[in-house]
């Protein structure tokens, strides 16, 4: 049998997981990356696209007679690349454009929430900051406002005062902090509780969950400071406990899936919750229409499956009898940032470090904002920043005390100017018993 060709829209953690991952099937011969990252050229050959260049990543895909497209970002989806690769005779694995809004957009997800009964917080839809305005203070604080359109993983803020509310709202209509992504905005109830997420394969019909994990997203330790794209993750999340799990598919996730079936709408992908869990009960704080970064970090060093015979599976509407085979080790990822992020940062440090991890086992380092050099000459590939996320090491071990040490030890060999990075991964799991 002729080997599949794959290939990879993106260029980052997630992307060099994805085709790492990918790249053990059987099944595949051939791994491009559009834009791919310094990491993916060590398993596939990177392809100069942008992510969101959908005229030419389909040009490209005839071209080459690609056998399957894997999207990770949510931006290309958002803006049809599935419609448009599907109207071309291609295989692609991703929903459409028009569900790949319960992420594109806020206001639709919370919609959707609401229609089909699933659990979330109280919520208002503003288009005017006035208005808004006059909610929060008849409301009151902590209350969490989030930009309606896409923000990369930044638009949602948790308000602690009515004050920093007001800035808020300020920020996001007013200033455009996140452009047109702002124009209207969802003002929603704080939850308590703990995060998690869950992400399931659906073919429109059947569903498939992963194993649990959970993000740690904003910059600093105990979870202070700005929201980032995601400083660290763990699977599986011991607060996403069996009774938690049923609920999940329940609650959440069936009627989701039915809801936009009875309506005519076949979501086919991977599809991402994340919950807020109280008293054993799961709340979905938003969706997620992709692969989550870093949680791919985390979940697939898990799976024993073959990643590429799942995603065939579920672009051919064919997901009702597959079982995933997991390690029941923990995984646990750390995100390396550049010094600044998430702000202004500096591009092009030289990291060093990466050869000596070449061989440890049970040791990933996936590249996330980093090229290769051009200019250095040497035996291993030398690797310079560019980006704000830089790195994901990541590891597996039969403790979350065990793999953290093993991770936090691997972290220590690495080094680029200005490196920052969480020192409290995995934590909140350590009160769990494992």
């Amino acid at each position: 049998m002729q080997k599949m060709k794959v290939l990879v829209i993106g260029s980052g953690a997630r992307e060099h997981c994805l085709a790492c991952k990918i790249a053990q099937s059987p099944l595949v011969g051939k791994i491009y990356c559009a834009p791919g990252n310094g990491g993916t050229a060590l398993v596939a050959e990177n392809i100069d696209i942008r992510a969101a260049d959908i005229d030419s990543l389909a040009r490209f895909a005839l071209k080459e007679r690609i056998d399957l497209t894997v999207v990770g970002p949510e931006l290309p989806l958002v803006e049809g690349v599935v419609d448009r690769f599907e109207n071309k005779g291609l295989k692609i694995f991703g929903p459409g454009k028009e569900l790949a809004y319960l992420e594109g957009s806020k206001v639709f997800a919370k919609q959707m929430m609401k229609k089909f009964g699933i659990p979330t917080a109280d919520f208002r839809i503003f288009d005017n900051p006035q208005k808004a305005k006059t909610y929060i203070k008849e409301k009151g604080a902590p209350i969490v406002l989030k930009a309606d359109g896409l923000a990369a993983g930044k638009g949602v803020i948790v308000a602690k005062s009515i004050e920093e509310a007001l800035e808020a709202v300020d920020l996001i209509m007013v200033k455009k902090k996140f452009a047109e992504a702002g124009n209207r905005i969802v003002v929603e109830d704080c939850l308590e509780g703990e995060e998690a997420s869950i992400l399931i394969f659906t073919d429109g019909k059947s569903i498939v969950p992963l194993v649990s994990s959970q993000d740690h997203k904003p910059i600093f330790d105990g979870d202070l400071g700005p929201n980032t794209g995601g400083m660290g993750a763990y699977s599986p999340a011991p607060v996403v406990e069996e009774v938690v799990f049923e609920e999940l598919n329940k609650n959440i996730f069936y009627p989701l899936i039915q809801g936009l079936r009875d309506e005519g709408k076949v979501y086919k992908g991977v599809l991402y919750a994340g919950l807020m869990i109280k008293d054993r009960c799961p709340y979905v704080l938003e969706f997620n229409v992709r692969f989550g970064d870093p949680e791919t970090q985390v979940i697939l060093p898990k799976l024993k499956s073959d990643l590429v015979e799942v995603m065939l599976k579920t672009v051919e509407g064919d997901l009702v009898d597959v079982n995933l085979d997991w390690d029941q080790r923990f995984c646990l990822g750390v995100v390396l940032t550049s010094g600044g992020y998430p702000g202004n940062y500096i591009k092009g440090k030289t990291i060093t470090g990466l050869d000596k991890l070449k061989n440890e086992k049970d040791i990933f380092v996936f590249h996330a904002g980093t090229r290769l050099s051009s200019t250095r000459q040497s035996p291993d590939p030398v690797f310079l920043t560019d980006g704000g996320r830089v790195i994901t090491v990541a590891g597996l071990g039969n403790t979350v005390k065990e793999v953290r040490n093993k991770v936090y030890k691997a972290i220590d060999g690495i080094s680029f100017e200005d490196m920052y990075y969480r020192k409290d991964i995995g934590n909140k799991a350590l009160h769990f018993p494992s």
